[in-house]
């Protein structure tokens, strides 16, 4: 539901059209629609809407709270509000929603004009119950953050994403609870603002770094482990990692399960089967690739390759991960080349009557073209010729094979280098 350019609404008077029993009619069944029941006396909406506990109210002109006790009123089972793409600008009118909404797990302010708004603690304290925060493309500042952080207790998930953050201001008061940072499409470059996170984030569970350009993860293991104890799961795709030390780094992680590394200079050389292979033969502890299980006969077979990748390198070339595989397969040689494409021509002998001939015959043919292809060859009519194919290695044990069905493809008989084609006339 859009609202018209320069409208300024009420969350009252959006949920309250949209949701009216005309536009989102009362059905009984799951997942439907429920009438609230209103405890507000007086309301004249009593009854009457019919609100899920999942409300989206995107791109609706919602820049201001409405009736408080309105909100309170039908509001009490939701569990779920998307409030993004709004003109909300006040912390205060988004607090006046929210503190009256009991049960609220999810709220996602995104796009709604925030970067000029003071937070004050009561305002934040609003929030306390969320869990989930979604607070892209607001541009809100990092004392915002952090005042959210302080106040709500129960934050395991946030969203800072698109945001224009180059640099990350550290919260003398960690957060515990947050378990997930998204903060994609952001501008940090340098490794010393991420690891920022480690001390904000104790308890940091997955971090999402996606379209930032991250050049390089410069830390000592010991730091990695200490600063990220818990991360299980860690995205950097389309980052700006050229080495193969910054993918060694990641083995500090004492936790870390799944690794998402697409879109980076270091991979842009090798083929999609050579990346993933190279990846987690690096990775040994990582059971998820780029959203993709790894199954031990794949880990080996990665394994197997790295050392075999690496062989011809000299040794102050070699990954400290070659040395460990070395160890673990041996110094294996590499695999024979075998080319599995089916032979495209063959060169045979020709029988007919008195005469041999060598001929150099197409293996994609039928025996109907063959037979045109030998019409000057043995001097006689396609119609007027019977062909016997003999294998030169199985002649002795099968004898000649009649090449009697004209369709049939020659590559089918097998045909190799060295065998004979005999030609007999029919007879009248």
């Amino acid at each position: 539901m859009e609202a018209p350019e320069g409208a300024r609404r009420t969350f009252m008077e959006v949920i309250s059209e949209k949701y009216s029993p005309e536009n989102f009619p009362y059905r009984r069944g799951p997942g439907m629609g429920v009438v609230v029941p209103c405890g507000h006396q007086g309301s004249p909406m009593k009854d009457r809407l019919n609100l899920p506990s999942v409300l989206v109210l995107n791109g609706c002109g919602i820049s201001h709270a409405g009736d408080e006790g309105e909100i309170a009123a039908f509001c009490a089972h939701v569990v779920e509000l998307d409030l993004s793409h709004n003109k909300l600008k006040d912390w205060h009118e988004i607090s006046k929603i929210v503190v009256n909404i009991p049960n609220l797990d999810f709220l996602n302010l995104s796009s709604n004009p925030l970067s000029d708004a003071e937070l004050e603690s009561d305002c934040a304290e609003a929030l306390s119950r969320v869990r989930r925060l979604v607070l892209n493309n607001t541009q809100i500042s990092w004392d915002v953050v952090h005042t959210f952080t302080r106040e709500m207790p129960e934050l395991e998930e946030l969203f800072l994403c698109l945001n224009e953050y180059s640099a990350v201001i550290a919260s003398a008061t960690p957060c515990p609870s947050l378990r997930l940072l998204h903060i994609t499409d952001n501008n940090l470059q340098d490794w010393s603002e991420v690891r920022k996170f480690g001390t904000m984030f104790p308890s940091l569970h997955t971090l999402v770094l996606a379209n930032n350009q991250l050049n390089s993860i410069l830390e000592s293991e010991d730091n990695l482990r200490r600063l990220f104890p818990n991360l299980r799961s860690i995205n950097l795709h389309n980052s700006g990692l050229s080495q193969w030390e910054d993918i060694e780094k990641l083995n500090c992680l004492p936790k870390l399960e799944e690794v998402r590394l697409q879109g980076i200079p270091l991979l842009q050389t090798y083929t999609n089967t050579e990346r993933r292979s190279l990846m987690i033969a690096q990775l040994p502890s990582v059971s998820c690739l780029n959203g993709s299980i790894v199954t031990e006969g794949e880990r080996e077979d990665a394994e197997r390759f790295f050392i075999r990748h690496y062989r011809d390198h000299t040794e102050g070339e070699l990954p400290r991960r070659y040395h460990f595989l070395v160890t673990k397969y041996g110094k294996l040689a590499p695999l024979a080349e075998i080319d599995l494409r089916p032979r495209c021509h063959a060169t045979v002998e020709v029988h007919c009557e008195d005469r041999i001939e060598q001929v150099n015959i197409r293996l994609d043919q039928t025996v109907a073209e063959l037979k045109k292809r030998l019409k000057t060859v043995v001097r006689l009519s396609a119609n007027n010729m019977r062909l016997y194919y003999i294998d030169k290695d199985m002649h002795s044990t099968f004898g000649p094979e009649e090449m009697k069905y004209n369709t049939r493809a020659l590559h089918s008989y097998s045909i190799q280098d060295g065998d004979e084609i005999l030609v007999v006339p029919k007879t009248k």
